[in-house]
């Protein structure tokens, strides 16, 4: 394509859309089945339950240290794949471009895609494309949707949590969120943080392999681990305790939130899964996450325990509890 920008007539259905696809998302995306572009894709799907998902992502900056919106996007629909247990299959992506973006940026958002895809071994299949004028959007935003396949025996759910099941992680949580504010803000850093956006559907069968009877996962992104965990209390109706001298965070990321009144529980990930076991089956979970590239750092950061129904607590360095509740308001906008 000679464009270098995207114009209102790369979405108006006519020549330039043709080759828009043709020659940025096909030739990223081929495969077999995204090759016929019917109104709708058709893909075989193995035996198994189906896991659905879709998610949208309007982050600001688009580009920001370990990742851009694109990696962000498949990322962010695997892990939630993952959460169920589900190998991921198939996803589509649908992008909503503003008029004067360079092209070469959208080639790089989904040359990324294409790369984070590839790595969980999933395929873009389905599309959509849509320009608006300038003004009307922030850059680019991108909705995905994928669908994968649970084995059978794997069972996966929030509600499933017990007492005296352990709470893992496979990392330090907050890099994502505070390297995104930071890229937005112009805040610099002694030591730059990055993003941890990765898929972690090779993780998670790991897992699920090592500790067959693990009971829930949960990918802590919008709220940090604090809501994903008050979920997982919520619907399970249980009571989980947090050690906060296990937690692992960064010195540049505990640093940050110190000077930015945050506390890192409520700071977004898109690398890090919860996982919690049963006891028994803990090591064997850590372990695994250990033995691959997303696994550094993965510790046992509490357990569920007795205790009031719905409630997460933090046992503090100094030996009291404090309950942690969900972020209120927003306090850390447009990260995902």
């Amino acid at each position: 394509m000679n464009d270098e920008t995207i114009l209102l007539s790369h979405g108006a259905g006519g020549e330039r859309m043709a080759r828009l696809i043709a020659e940025v998302f096909v030739a990223a995306f081929d495969n077999p089945t995204l090759r016929e572009l019917g109104d709708s894709a058709v893909a075989p799907i193995e035996a198994g339950r189906l896991a659905f998902t879709t998610d949208a992502f309007v982050i600001t900056p688009i580009f920001f240290p370990g990742g851009d919106i694109g990696h962000l996007s498949v990322c962010g629909t695997v892990n939630d794949l993952a959460a169920a247990g589900a190998r991921p299959l198939h996803l589509s992506a649908a992008f909503i471009i503003e008029e004067g973006l360079p092209l070469a940026d959208l080639k790089r958002v989904v040359a990324s895609m294409k790369a984070a895809a590839d790595e969980a071994r999933a395929s873009v299949i389905a599309g959509d494309t849509k320009v608006v004028p300038h003004g009307a959007a922030d850059k680019m935003f991108i909705t995905t949707s994928g669908v994968g396949v649970v084995p059978e025996g794997v069972d996966i759910s929030p509600a499933r949590a017990r007492v005296g099941d352990a709470v893992l992680i496979n990392g330090f949580i907050g890099d994502h969120g505070l390297a995104v504010l930071c890229a937005r803000e112009g805040i610099e850093l002694e030591t730059p943080l990055r993003s941890d956006s990765a898929p972690l559907a090779g993780l998670v069968a790991r897992v699920i392999e090592a500790a067959p009877e693990t009971h829930c996962l949960r990918d802590p992104t919008r709220g940090g681990v604090a809501a994903a965990l008050n979920e997982i209390a919520e619907r399970s109706g249980a009571c989980i305790e947090l050690e906060e001298t296990a937690l692992p965070v960064r010195e540049a990321a505990r640093g940050a939130c110190e000077i930015l009144g945050l506390d890192p529980l409520h700071v977004a990930n898109e690398g890090k899964m919860l996982v919690i076991v049963p006891e028994a089956q803990a090591d064997a979970a850590l372990a695994a996450m250990r033995r691959g590239r997303y696994g550094e750092g993965a510790a046992r950061i509490g357990q569920v325990v007795e205790g009031p129904a719905g409630r997460v607590q933090l046992r503090t360095v100094l030996g009291t509890r404090r309950i942690v509740d969900r972020p209120v308001g927003e306090p850390m906008p447009r990260i995902c």
